[in-house]
């Protein structure tokens, strides 16, 4: 295989890799051991674990054991909300894998909601602690034209699972000071934006900035883009999840220029808020 090839079934996808870098210093993971611990948790908490597919990325052994892009799903009895969690969408944001599987680990996830976990989605960004994947390739920017084969086979299951009461991303921002979200919910249903901004400030500061991400602020913490976002030529994961599959979705940033287990604590406290929040108007 060439270098730089990703290989998914029997997929491959060749492009330059430029890959790029982010200030803060990140050690790189070895996706192998944490796939490992979240398929051991995901069985002992009772979910059904899947591969949506095999990674290869450059930098295992030859004799290693491709990665598996992961999902898990638990599928409770009766009427419960429908909440989807992903995370490790970039390599070089490491806090909300983990912070997922610690959750996972600590029996969060129980029979209270039916889960749906994606929870390390570029295992070969994370081998090599850079935002994009081996090919190149930004995948939180890959919904819409996808030419990657991890976000192909992502969408290809999405495409088999229920709509979502409620969708949360996890992501990193290392340009941010504190923790900030942006809320897409398009119906106006009861918005969870507030509730999880004032409780995770209890941990990490709110990001101060007017303005984030060339975006102005809705209130302190929040953004509620007001221009159609489905008009994007390059779609994230959080447009195409509003297109397809919910009426209400976070995407929720902490700060990568913080300690990490302050960054793991605040997704922990955030995840907890809005999974509450949903919960209550069920």
């Amino acid at each position: 295989m060439p270098t730089g090839a990703l290989a998914l079934t029997s997929t491959i996808v060749v492009l330059p890799p430029t890959p790029t870098m982010s200030p803060v210093s990140v050690p790189p993971f070895h996706p192998p051991d944490l796939i490992a611990r979240f398929e051991a948790a995901g069985r002992a908490a009772g979910f059904r674990v899947e591969s949506m597919g095999a990674i290869a990325p450059p930098g295992l052994p030859p004799a290693a054991v491709p990665c598996s892009l992961l999902a898990l799903t638990k599928r409770t009895p009766g009427r419960r909300p429908r909440i989807y969690v992903s995370a490790g969408i970039h390599g070089d944001e490491p806090a909300p894998p983990l912070a997922l599987l610690e959750l996972l680990e600590a029996g969060f996830f129980d029979a209270r909601a039916t889960w749906f976990l994606c929870p390390l989605l570029n295992p070969a960004g994370f081998l090599r602690a850079t935002r994009e994947n081996a090919d190149g390739i930004d995948l939180n920017r890959d919904y819409k034209a996808t030419r990657s084969a991890e976000i192909a086979a992502h969408r290809a299951w999405l495409t088999r699972q229920p709509n979502f009461d409620l969708t949360l991303c996890l992501h990193e921002d290392w340009e941010a000071t504190g923790y900030y979200l942006y809320e897409l919910n398009p119906l106006g249903r009861r918005s969870l934006a507030r509730p999880i901004i004032e409780a995770v400030g209890a941990v990490m500061p709110v990001e101060p900035a007017a303005v984030i991400d060339g975006r102005p602020i809705d209130e302190p913490g929040i953004i509620r883009p007001d221009a159609d976002p489905l008009l994007r030529d390059l779609w994230p994961e959080s447009i195409y999840l509003r297109a397809h599959h919910t009426t209400l979705g976070y995407t929720l940033e902490s700060s990568s220029a913080r300690p990490l287990a302050q960054r793991i604590a605040a997704h922990r406290l955030a995840l907890a808020t809005a999974v509450a929040g949903v919960l209550g108007a069920h």
